[in-house]
């Protein structure tokens, strides 16, 4: 993709799943990928397999939930990276059941890494996006915030809430230069997916039924995502903002 070499990106959940594939394909492209993870072994894995590959990578075990925690990250990342180019906001974290069984400290710890932490980020990102003279986001969010999921109501909610405020930071900041676009994935085979099959009595069965109503007759995979975000950085897509994507193989159109 062109103009891509040398930016500086900023992958947070990247220690493993969709947000590793992203921080290592951004990585294949000449970015200087720093990962923002809670999870400051795994970030740093997902580093060195950066590194290995020849490519540039920094970790910083981040806390996203945390605005004070993010503001030292970034100026961090800043002072060893040099100016943050691309955010792709990936960290998430759910356990599906019935809203009804779900309560208060729950509903927080959802919002909280679904939505406060974007938000954190977004805060703390953006202006200096705006001081620099532009930049890209791109948010990972999910088609349960475009169609709903059952089980995954407060998720759901987030997801959805992330949509709005893309499309609505889009608006804002195109005078900036800084294009904003959000990426859905379907059903996707992750640890995330792991944790719902083993606190879900029927998770494999619902596994199944799910790869059978995908029309692509499989679950997405993490190497399924991260083309699309790395267009979406590019300059090839420097006219493209406030765009929702779904990459669900099928299961969920629209348009």
């Amino acid at each position: 993709m062109r103009g891509l070499k040398g930016k500086t990106a900023i992958v947070t959940g990247a220690a493993s799943g969709i947000g590793s594939a992203i921080a290592v394909r951004l990585g294949e492209e000449g970015c200087k990928v720093c990962i923002f993870d809670l999870n400051g072994d795994g970030a740093k894995a997902t580093a060195a397999d950066i590194r290995a590959a020849g490519g540039s990578a920094f970790a910083y075990q981040t806390d996203i939930t945390d605005r004070d925690n993010v503001v030292s990250s970034v100026e961090r990342a800043e002072r060893e990276a040099g100016s943050i180019s691309i955010l792709v906001n990936n960290a998430g974290w759910d356990i599906p059941m019935g809203f009804l069984e779900t309560d208060r400290e729950f509903w927080d710890k959802v919002i909280g890494i679904n939505l406060y932490g974007p938000l954190n980020m977004h805060h703390v990102v953006l202006s200096k996006m705006v001081e620099n003279g532009g930049g890209r986001v791109v948010n990972i969010a999910s088609d349960a915030g475009r169609v709903g999921s059952s089980g995954e109501a407060v998720y759901s909610a987030c997801k959805g809430g992330i949509i709005a405020f893309s499309k609505t930071l889009a608006r804002e900041h195109a005078r900036h230069n800084i294009q904003l676009n959000t990426i859905c994935p379907g059903p996707t085979d992750t640890p995330l997916f792991d944790d719902f099959k083993a606190h879900s009595p029927n998770g494999a069965k619902i596994a199944e039924g799910l790869a059978r109503a995908i029309p692509a007759r499989r679950l997405g995979e993490t190497s399924d995502y991260p083309g699309m975000v790395v267009f979406l950085a590019s300059d090839d897509a420097t006219y493209i903002t406030g765009q929702v994507i779904s990459i669900s193989g099928g299961l969920t159109m629209s348009g």
